[in-house]
């Protein structure tokens, strides 16, 4: 049996949903696909997939093999892909994990560049302000907000973001502007649920005082762009990254809140699997993203 075409056989099986599906792909036969998947559950000796006349289902077995199959598969194509070309590695899929908010804004003008710079790579992005595992998502490269507490992946920190308070004009013309952070638990203020410091909201100000003050949501939501619309609907006090917040601030439409206290900045982090090789085209990625985050002034001087 020929171990590596058997596991392609198995893996090609699973993702394609049939053993034709799979030889399709493959350039070979049914019974070829059928017969190597065979040899290697008895070289095994458990199975791996039960058939039925309608589709595939991996046994508990199945679930197992399938992550080492796949990352064997993976590997062996990235090490072929590192001895070619630079050309010839900026191609085929590259699953990029990002935070709904960066993308939902001035970040799709780079994912639409880079892609147009790199037209052979096949951009899987996924978006979510969760902290998905990029394990088991079987992301290339993630970006993350925040501090990260994972030995199971590599860190590469890009830089620190400023955030800021923010709330509608609209709003802080009911409710009054706030002129210290003792005031804020008398504000509606919009939550957004992942923040590490929970209810309370930390400062600083001009002159090195520290505050941390525990403030009444009346908003509790685990999506920032969420917030952001809710605070230019004037339903209270957000906090936000000041890079993605500056055009509402230059449009008139939000408005600082307590500009003279300064809240922690928020580290960004490129963050990769640490088990696997890093290939060129994820490096090129996130070399790109650091140097358009630096040109967007994204990051704290």
């Amino acid at each position: 049996m020929d171990k590596l075409s058997a596991l392609s056989s198995f893996v090609q099986s699973v993702n394609l949903g049939s053993f034709s599906a799979a030889a399709k792909h493959l350039g070979v036969s049914q019974p070829a696909v059928s017969q190597q998947i065979r040899s290697l559950e008895d070289e095994l000796g458990t199975r791996l997939l039960n058939r039925t006349t309608r589709q595939l289902q991996l046994t508990e077995a199945g679930e197992r093999y399938l992550t080492y199959a796949r990352d064997v598969l993976e590997r062996l194509a990235e090490a072929d892909r590192s001895v070619q070309s630079e050309e010839a590695q900026m191609t085929g899929p590259l699953s990029v994990g990002l935070p709904l908010g960066f993308a939902e804004t001035v970040l799709s003008d780079f994912l639409v560049g880079f892609k147009k710079s790199h037209p052979h790579i096949l951009l899987d992005i996924s978006l979510s302000d969760q902290f998905v595992d990029v394990i088991q998502e079987r992301l290339d490269v993630a970006i993350r907000m925040g501090e990260i507490r994972d030995d199971r992946l590599i860190v590469r920190r890009l830089g620190h973001a400023s955030r800021c308070l923010v709330a509608s004009p609209d709003y802080l013309d009911r409710m009054g502007r706030p002129q210290h952070p003792a005031e804020l638990p008398d504000h509606d203020y919009l939550l957004y649920k992942n923040i590490t410091t929970g209810d309370r909201v930390p400062f600083l100000s001009t002159i090195g005082e520290k505050l941390s003050i525990r403030i009444n949501p009346t908003m509790i939501v685990n999506n920032s762009a969420t917030l952001r619309r809710a605070a230019l609907a004037g339903l209270g006090i957000s906090l936000s990254n000041r890079w993605l917040i500056d055009p509402y601030l230059k449009s008139g439409e939000l408005e600082l809140v307590l500009p003279d206290w300064k809240y922690p900045d928020h580290p960004v982090h490129a963050v990769y699997p640490s088990n696997r090789f890093i290939p060129l085209k994820v490096r090129r990625f996130v070399d790109s993203l650091h140097a358009f985050f630096e040109t967007e002034g994204a990051f704290v001087c």
